[in-house]
């Protein structure tokens, strides 16, 4: 998808009409995204009318003022929701050149979730070892890469996302369900959003609690600290040395959902020289309500980029609990725009693998690859 404002005639609506056709419909309503929306996937001023089963209609307001040539899309509201043609290839921007009083479309099908994928864009997945030493935990774990597509035909060096409980992010026999992320990074390989090398460590089934806890907290003592300078001090040297990386900070990011979201912004506090990237999807962030920031009164903050996400089905405190976690983060004044944290909130979202594997490549495409400060 291209999405480039066009500057040319302005011209007043003489009530142009789209009506939309498609032979793959579902409860999902439509959307019109273009350059004379800037390319907003859920406005709800250019939702269009169902009229039937498989038939959408939108009629522009008469004193709308187009841009010609216009350009647009639709999406079942989102680009993870977008139009693609009938064998699920991605589709070229529809262009009308000229003002016209009707226009009629077709859409074979849509993508739902970020799917269908191209399996030749699938990551190369690597297993780094099944007994991979722990010494601050006295422990072994079972610890994957997931590299790109063309890892091996390619000489450049890539980000990297440090991922917790690597038994749901890939694994399609995954009793809690499976965030799919081999199947993310290929469609977001195959949209040339972005390449990079995701470390799957798996967690340490009855004492992952126990180990994603930092501290004395709601959960008792935890084994938090250790793990995580197991992964700064002891995994992280390793994947360097192993793996064509970006190495610095700025390229290097830590992330998970529920414990594993909360560990990962205790990575953030006290590794802040290490992880500009945190992917916190709905964090326990009850487990210790009193969350210190002492690592903010420091002078010499790099800019960190923080993905904060959370579903209005999870718990009744969920999305409070994020508000007033974004609202501290940027409470410093001396901060000022070094920390950029995106919120993204779905209001029907639940506490499951199935949310945060729509918001994964949100996560990974704002994070590692856009200049967005939000």
């Amino acid at each position: 998808m291209t999405f480039q404002p066009l500057e040319q005639s302005t011209k007043k609506n003489a009530g142009l009409t789209i009506v939309l056709t498609t032979d793959e419909d579902d409860e999902r309503p439509v959307y019109i995204s273009g350059n004379f929306n800037n390319w907003v996937t859920q406005d709800k001023k250019h939702r269009m009318e169902k009229l039937e089963e498989g038939k959408y209609q939108f009629q522009f307001p008469e004193d709308f003022h187009f841009n010609y040539p216009i350009e647009y899309k639709f999406t079942k509201g989102d680009w993870s929701e977008v139009e693609i043609d009938k064998y699920g290839n991605k589709t070229p921007n529809r262009k009308l050149e000229k003002q016209e009083s009707q226009v009629e479309a077709f859409v074979p099908r849509w993508r739902k979730n970020w799917l269908p994928f191209k399996e030749e864009y699938l990551p190369k997945i690597h297993l780094i070892s099944e007994e991979f030493e722990i010494p601050q935990l006295n422990k072994t774990r079972k610890i994957w890469a997931l590299l790109p597509n063309d890892y091996d035909e390619s000489t450049d060096s890539y980000p990297v996302l440090y991922l917790h409980d690597a038994q749901n992010l890939f694994n399609e026999n995954s009793a809690f369900g499976n965030w799919q992320i081999d199947k993310k990074l290929a469609v977001m390989a195959y949209y040339g959003i972005g390449k990079l090398i995701v470390i799957a460590i798996e967690h340490g089934e009855s004492e992952r609690v126990l180990e994603y806890n930092v501290g004395n907290t709601r959960l008792g003592k935890g084994q938090g600290k250790k793990y995580i300078r197991f992964i700064t001090d002891t995994l992280k040297p390793f994947v360097d040395k192993s793996y064509r990386t970006k190495p610095q900070r700025e390229f290097t990011g830590i992330g998970g959902s529920s414990m594993g979201g909360l560990v990962s912004i205790f990575s953030g506090l006290m590794y802040p020289e290490v992880y500009g990237k945190l992917m916190i999807f709905s964090p326990s962030l009850w487990v210790l309500p009193k969350i210190k920031f002492s690592f903010l009164d420091m002078d010499d903050v790099s800019e960190t980029k923080i993905y904060l996400y959370a579903g209005g089905d999870e718990s009744e405190k969920m999305i409070k609990h994020v508000k007033k976690f974004k609202k501290k983060l940027l409470k410093k004044d001396h901060l000022e725009g070094k920390m950029k944290v995106r919120l993204s909130i779905n209001q029907e979202g639940k506490h499951n693998e199935s949310y945060w594997s729509d918001e994964f490549p949100k996560a990974m495409e704002w994070l590692f690859f856009s200049e967005k400060s939000e």
